[in-house]
């Protein structure tokens, strides 16, 4: 199963209860291993997808999820603790994230630190605080990577290295750009919080690729190549003669690419009627109705 839920179903760490299902549904109708005999990645990409959606849907186990109680497995995390907002000096006030909140630990410092331990003069070092920031990029940033520059509270610069094929919600960690230490303490860290804004035409399910592409009525019924936009840019694209809206076609080694894998694109086809419906189609239509009728929905009513 998939560290990342979310990754796994690709939608955003705020999507809807319907956003969720809708994306599942889609995976589920591309990436059945009945519909891909025989293909270990379509069946790997179903079975993350279940397994994302059992979590997700369930609103008390996403919120756990979100908070860190529990894994993408829904096992229980190891318990952390995590001290924030300290000053110097005996006596400090901490507060954690568990409720436990104005305790005074100069007692304990000084048995761990002897009673010089309350001053940084005195020799004191404590790790600095890490430091949490929020950082949007764009979408072909994250599949491609980036430079970024964030600012830091004292005003300062700080650079970011966006790697290739980072997923919307993941989280850097850049060691030592945190808050200064204490005494002769390291400083903290930063942790960069990633948001991936969305694309017009591309959408990222995992480390696939997604769109839909409209075709017109004749190139769905005679067939054609047809440009297709891709994440490297346009391509030739096959339509087979006869295809129908919604069949989807794959471009093999076209999606996400981290380490030496790589992911797909999957072209949805949506057949896209004339923006003028003239005499002239009318009339053909009304004919090879007359002679050709077909009901596509024969068998679906009880």
């Amino acid at each position: 199963m998939s560290d990342d839920p979310y990754a796994a179903l690709g939608v955003p760490k705020t999507a809807s209860a319907d956003d969720i299902k809708r994306a599942y549904k889609r995976i589920a109708r591309d990436s059945h291993p009945d519909l891909n005999p025989g293909d270990p990645k379509a069946e790997a990409r179903f079975k993350a997808a279940s397994g994302a959606y059992d979590l997700l849907k369930d609103q008390a186990k996403r919120a756990r999820f979100d908070k860190g109680e529990i894994d993408a497995s829904g096992q229980e995390r190891p318990d952390r603790r995590y001290y924030r907002d300290y000053a110097e000096g005996p006596g400090t006030a901490y507060t954690t994230s568990r409720g436990y909140e104005d305790i005074d630990l100069s007692g304990v410092f000084d048995d761990l630190f002897g009673a010089r331990g309350g001053r940084a003069g005195d020799g004191f070092s404590m790790r600095g605080q890490d430091l949490q920031f929020t950082l949007e990029i764009d979408f072909l940033d994250a599949i491609f990577g980036a430079q970024k520059r964030i600012v830091l509270p004292g005003g300062g610069p700080l650079d970011v290295t966006i790697p290739r094929g980072i997923a919307d919600g993941q989280t850097l960690r850049l060691r030592g750009k945190g808050a200064p230490g204490t005494g002769n303490g390291a400083p903290g860290d930063a942790m960069i919080a990633i948001t991936v804004n969305p694309h017009p035409v591309f959408r990222r399910i995992g480390d696939d690729i997604e769109i839909d592409l409209p075709i017109t009525l004749d190139e769905a019924v005679l067939g054609a190549k047809v440009a297709a936009p891709t994440i490297d840019g346009a391509v030739n694209l096959t339509v087979p003669k006869g295809a129908s809206s919604g069949q989807v076609l794959r471009l093999k080694a076209r999606g996400v690419k981290r380490g030496e894998v790589r992911g797909d694109q999957r072209v949805t086809l949506r057949i896209v009627s004339p923006p003028v419906i003239d005499a002239e189609l009318s009339t053909f239509f009304e004919t090879w109705r007359e002679t050709h009728a077909y009901d596509p929905r024969k068998g679906m009513m009880p």
